[in-house]
């Protein structure tokens, strides 16, 4: 359209039922050729005379709040960055509840509940299994439907997920660890019956997995359409902040979430019925109240669904923002589809959609890379607590502390660094591709080193070291406590003075207690010291054992959290800058679905698997089950941690090595559009189209 003056942006081209000129890319495009040459010109189709289009239905942009009820205090969020302060409250509350206080009460569930590690690796999972059945239709519909109204739908279901997971705590009834013990070697024995050992708890296991099933219902429209709404609302080059700040949120939850977690732990699980226990956190008995948490996640995610109900289906200046983005699409001939104005309205389009990205080869391999890293991310994530407690010899709460303190702080922060990289030098989508490359080279370099920073197995009566140095391995039982009868359920490690440790106190052949120590010693133990110097009649009533874990030799705690936490940086960078390539390799139609697509594999070939291949890992790396008197097999009181390692490492560095192979394939794959051509954004309706009158190299770099 050529005006005195100058030239006007045909932005948006409504359709008309009226005769259409024949184009060359489709009924419903406008062709923009553009010559920056010097003399030059600019050449435009000269459009049929309509007056001025109304703003179409799909980009309709209004108000914040609910029908003709518009508040002007509420015209204050209306904005991208009032959505994304809520978009982060939201996926703060899934990190605080998903990846932080399921993830710290893992153990004590698995006590609780009589679980083995697998079966609370499944509990992990299907949040993942509730997210792939749901992802592709909701990315599908939701992509043309009212994405906040969606995420007040996710905030209602993840709050629903919370009270269901907490739910066991209240008709399970009260937490009974068996009577006062006698935890020294008495002289009628510890023995119990096969009949009082058995219980039904194990049952509310799928209690459990139905919590993380609507948690995972609600998880679905947030990290789908909530990631497609921000990027429709902001320029090319701000989405990868704006998008990183709100997925730095999603890692920076599970760090309340471990923090919240760890401090309710030290609270008695019954806290509610008013009991006190005699047994303190140093008892292995000793359960938390891990059920608190979510009863205030769960208000917390209820308190969201106001806000996100109010705000409409376009920020205002969306449309604006479209017309200035230039599509940076893999050029695929299967995707013709995608021009007709009405492809995708309709359910009959949704497996043609689908194949048109299931036929993207670019968009295949960036989505299997982050496949293989969410294995190691989610794996870590669950067991890293555990993980951390058995190689350094510390308590479960220090070491969650320690595992939230690294790992989440880690993660926001890679998160964050690679959204402001990408968004402040402006990459291209290639370019993108390879930042992602570099960063995942340099965290398979430093997953190496993580296993110089294993720690051995301090000496274990039984297991590990023989009694006196003269009995055989595996068998607790020896000459030394054979008439003590003790119980091989009870677990309470004590340290002796010959620096071995022992399964419990009874099992050391301890007869007496120093009285009101902390912590408790013992004396007059049978196994302990016999061929160390014995203590003098003189000093009968010095400890020969105190209770608690030996103090480890190793010192390698902060050689493993300084190259574990810089790994976790690395690998995190590499999230974002994936994501918003996605984003850029498909077509602008199917920016929703892809995502949703991204997420399903994600979901089936890394975080469902994860904590089950983790799990299994930490078992097989076990030393000694815990055996009830029925001689059921419940959970592991001591691993062996070289093995331990050596696995879990493995299972990073192999998963580690397919993110680069798929990373260098996508890049290789990877066609731009042709230089100096601008491809349209379409919208159903609307065609959104880029005319730069002087090429700005700045913004569209070259992919080479």
């Amino acid at each position: 359209m050529e005006k005195a003056g100058g030239l006007d942006n045909p932005a948006f081209v409504p359709s008309s039922p009226g005769p259409r000129r024949h184009l060359p890319a489709s009924l419903t495009e406008v062709e923009v050729s553009v010559l920056s040459g010097p003399g030059e010109e600019l050449s435009l189709p000269q459009p049929l005379p309509q007056p001025p289009p109304a703003q179409p239905p799909e980009l309709e942009e209004g108000p914040c709040g609910w029908r003709s009820f518009t508040p002007h205090c509420l015209q204050r969020c209306n904005n991208p960055k009032g959505f994304l302060f809520h978009y982060c409250l939201l996926a703060l509350t899934q990190g605080i509840v998903v990846n932080g206080l399921v993830n710290i009460s893992i153990s004590t569930i698995e006590k609780r509940y009589e679980l083995k590690s697998s079966l609370t690796g499944l509990v992990s999972s299907s949040y993942d299994i509730s997210f792939c059945l749901l992802s592709l239709f909701v990315s599908f519909f939701g992509e043309r439907g009212h994405k906040p109204r969606w995420l007040a739908f996710a905030s209602f279901m993840m709050g629903l997920g919370s009270l269901v997971f907490s739910l066991p705590h209240f008709t399970s009834g009260e937490y009974r660890f068996g009577s006062k013990l006698e935890d020294t070697c008495p002289a009628t024995g510890n023995m119990s019956s096969c009949r009082d050992s058995t219980s039904k708890l194990s049952s509310y296991l799928y209690v459990f997995i139905l919590g993380q099933l609507f948690l995972g219902a609600g998880g679905t429209p947030l990290y789908t359409l909530g990631t497609a709404f921000i990027d429709d609302s902001v320029p090319t080059h701000e989405s990868s902040l704006y998008i990183g700040i709100g997925f730095s949120m999603s890692v920076l939850g599970p760090a309340i979430g471990y923090v919240l977690g760890g401090q309710l732990l030290k609270i008695y699980i019954d806290a509610d019925m008013g009991k006190r226990a005699f047994i303190n956190e140093d008892d292995p008995r000793w359960l938390g109240a891990w059920w608190i948490g979510f009863i205030l996640s769960c208000f917390l995610a209820w308190s969201l669904i106001l806000p996100f109900s109010c705000f409409p289906k376009h920020l205002p200046g969306t449309a604006e923002t479209q017309a200035g983005k230039i599509s940076q699409a893999h050029q695929n001939e299967s995707d013709t589809k995608t021009t007709d104005k009405n492809f995708g309205k309709s359910i009959k389009d949704f497996p043609a959609s689908l194949k048109i990205l299931l036929r993207n080869p670019v968009f295949m391999c960036l989505a299997m890379s982050t496949a293989t890293e969410a294995l190691i991310s989610t794996g870590f994530a669950t067991f890293l607590s555990k993980y951390i407690e058995n190689q350094f010899g510390l308590s479960s709460s220090f070491a969650a502390t320690l595992g939230g303190v690294v790992l989440i702080p880690g993660a926001a922060l890679g998160q964050i660094l690679g959204g402001v990289i990408v968004s402040k030098f402006k990459m291209a989508c290639k370019n993108i591709m390879k930042f992602s490359l570099l960063m995942s080279l340099l965290s398979l370099v430093l997953s190496f080193i993580l296993l110089f920073a294993k720690c051995g197995n301090e000496p274990f009566a039984g297991v590990s070291e023989a009694y006196n140095g003269t009995e055989e391995l595996g068998n607790l039982t020896a000459p030394c406590n054979v008439n003590c009868n003790c119980l091989g359920s009870f677990y309470f490690p004590v340290c002796g003075r010959d620096g071995v440790q022992y399964f419990s106190p009874c099992i050391a052949g301890c007869k007496n207690s120093v009285p009101n120590s902390q912590p408790k010693a013992y004396y007059n133990c049978s196994c302990v010291g016999s061929t160390k110097q014995m203590i003098s009649s003189a000093d009968s009533l010095s400890f020969e054992a105190k209770a608690g874990k030996c103090e480890t030799h190793c010192t390698n705690l902060p050689l493993f959290l300084g190259f574990f936490f810089v790994t976790i940086v690395f690998t995190f960078m590499a999230g974002t800058p994936v994501t918003v390539a996605i984003l850029r390799c498909v077509n602008n139609q199917q920016r929703s679905l892809a995502l949703g697509v991204q997420f399903v594999l994600v979901r089936l070939l890394g975080t469902i698997p994860g904590p089950i291949a983790f799990g299994f890992a930490i078992d097989n790396s076990c030393s000694l089950w815990d055996i009830n008197q029925c001689g059921i097999r419940g959970a592991c009181w001591l691993y062996d941690n070289t093995r331990m390692a050596f696995m879990l490492v493995g299972i990073s560095v192999g998963c580690k090595a397919l993110t680069i192979f798929f990373n260098t394939l996508a890049i290789f794959l990877y066609k731009p559009p042709p230089s100096g051509t601008n491809i349209t954004f379409q919208s159903e309706n609307v065609v959104v189209a880029s005319v730069p009158v002087e090429p700005d190299h700045s913004k569209t770099r070259h992919d080479g």
